[in-house]
């Protein structure tokens, strides 16, 4: 089950807002479709994104898939532990898997996402 606390994209992102910080991750269903995560490619600190660019990469056995950001900002710190081990993203997408931090330049962007059952329900539209 995804978590209540935090707000999806259809592609498959999730973003947890700490303060005027978003943490951004990849969702469960992600990394399951994806399989074994063998690299993870992730933009520096510093970087300025806007919401729904592509702002790095994760690769797994089977693909490689982009990564977009569910919201506006820049890039205040990125999850250096994928760099050595990215089969975290695959044990702990909503903990320990996070990718980076963004100080928001738009704190209502996370609002206009989805919740965990309205990506709950676009989930089991996807696979039906």
């Amino acid at each position: 089950m995804d978590p209540e606390n935090l707000r999806y994209t259809k592609e498959h992102e999730w973003v947890r807002v700490e303060g005027d910080v978003g943490i951004i991750g990849i969702t469960s269903h992600a990394q399951s479709e994806l399989g074994d995560i063998v690299y993870v490619d992730l933009p520096k600190p510093g970087t300025v994104i806007q919401q729904g660019k592509t702002i790095g990469s994760v690769e797994s056995v089977k693909a490689v898939s982009d990564i977009y950001t569910p919201v506006s900002g820049e890039v205040v710190e990125v999850n250096g532990l994928l760099t050595e081990s990215p089969e975290t993203l695959n044990k702990d997408p909503y903990g320990t898997g996070w990718l980076v931090k963004i100080k928001l330049s738009d704190p209502g962007e996370p609002a206009k996402l989805l919740t965990a059952a309205e990506y709950q329900a676009f989930v089991g539209t996807e696979t039906s």
